[in-house]
């Protein structure tokens, strides 16, 4: 029983007596109870253990007083069902053991079994609908960023073998991202239907493309995705990464509702950007928490002021948590935020 809908309310532009915050990778590596965790399993094995996955998911909100929960899990879980071999290697990323390179293994491909191949990812969400008292954020790798590591074969900062195939095989292209685009909107689905209260699909790496090659290469298989999630209402968040700030302005016909931005990009800008279309997430840089208190307060007291300019904004980092982040900062953080902005919220009320 949502006890909590602040989150859900901003997302909708609507009024809220304080501003919601939760944190990407805010169930991670910065909990030393996490930490403990990490040293049995790995997260693919606490991902296949749904009461364990559950709890990881729960930690954050216990011990931060966060506005929202996000499923403890990795974009590329989804991409084994469709026939994607890999693992998820310690201090590099997913590894690939059999990369896409052509048409033949983008053929090859076959279309996501959620109930099948991913019943552990569905019971997970029903535990956390049972015992959430906020909303439960469930999410889904966009098709550039899966792209870029099932056709690299791992992490990669120049994209060669990616932006080759975009620029001179595009029939492929568009095929394989067409089959990723289908998976997400189908994962997704499922993951409404388990009880998720919204969805984000995180796109970290599309910022490394210009607006042009964005607009032709990915934007349709955006739209597509969310133009298929449309009849069901929840809210819908889209986060292309990091220095996507130039992407921003292609974005406001997308069927979402709410867009994060980048630490790049003031809040105002972002919103002129995209129109004044949607509510928006963000967008501290998440190195500021290394610096004193006093300094993390300012800068989030910034943000607050420039977020509640206008109806829709939730608080949040510009990229996700670090593991050097320190446990007791985030939390006095998210006591300041929600104080602070009440406090404002009210005086403005009243004036």
């Amino acid at each position: 029983m949502l006890k909590n809908d602040l989150f859900l309310r901003a997302c909708k532009r609507e009024t809220v007596e304080r501003i919601p915050v939760w944190y990407m990778r805010q169930a991670g590596r910065y909990d030393p109870d996490y930490r403990k965790i990490k040293e049995k399993f790995s997260l693919l094995e606490i991902c296949r253990q749904p009461e364990l996955a559950a709890e990881v998911t729960l930690m954050p909100v216990r011990k931060l007083g966060v506005d929202a929960a996000i499923l403890y899990s990795d974009i590329m879980n989804p991409v084994a069902s469709i026939g994607i071999d890999f693992d998820i290697v310690k201090d590099v990323g997913p590894v690939i053991h059999n990369p896409v390179r052509s048409a033949a293994d983008v053929d090859k491909l076959k279309p996501i079994d959620v109930e099948g191949d991913l019943s552990h990812v569905l019971e997970t969400i029903r535990i956390l609908e049972r015992e959430l008292e906020v909303p439960l954020i469930s999410f889904a790798g966009a098709p550039f960023t899966l792209a870029s590591y099932i056709i690299e074969g791992r992490p990669t900062k120049s994209y060669i073998r990616t932006k080759a195939m975009m620029y001179g095989d595009s029939r492929t292209w568009h095929l394989l991202m067409g089959k990723l685009a289908e998976m997400a909107a189908t994962y997704l689905r499922a993951h409404i239907a388990s009880g998720a209260k919204a969805v984000q699909l995180f796109d970290s790496w599309v910022g490394s493309l210009a607006p042009h090659d964005f607009k032709e290469f990915v934007l349709p298989h955006i739209e597509s995705i969310f133009a298929s999630l449309s009849d069901l209402d929840v809210p819908k968040i889209y986060f292309p990464g990091v220095s996507s700030g130039e992407l921003l302005q292609h974005l406001t016909n997308l069927q979402t509702n709410v867009v994060g931005l980048d630490w790049r990009v003031p809040l105002s800008e972002g919103r002129r950007r995209l129109g004044g279309r949607f509510a928006i997430q963000g967008n501290l840089d998440p190195y500021v928490l290394t610096a004193p208190s006093e300094v993390i307060h300012e800068h989030a007291r910034r943000l607050l002021d420039e977020g509640m300019r206008e109806p829709g904004y939730i608080f949040n980092l510009g990229h996700g948590l670090f593991p050097e982040a320190s446990l007791d900062k985030l939390k006095e953080l998210t006591d300041f935020i929600h104080s602070y902005s009440e406090r404002k919220l009210t005086e403005e009320a009243q004036a």
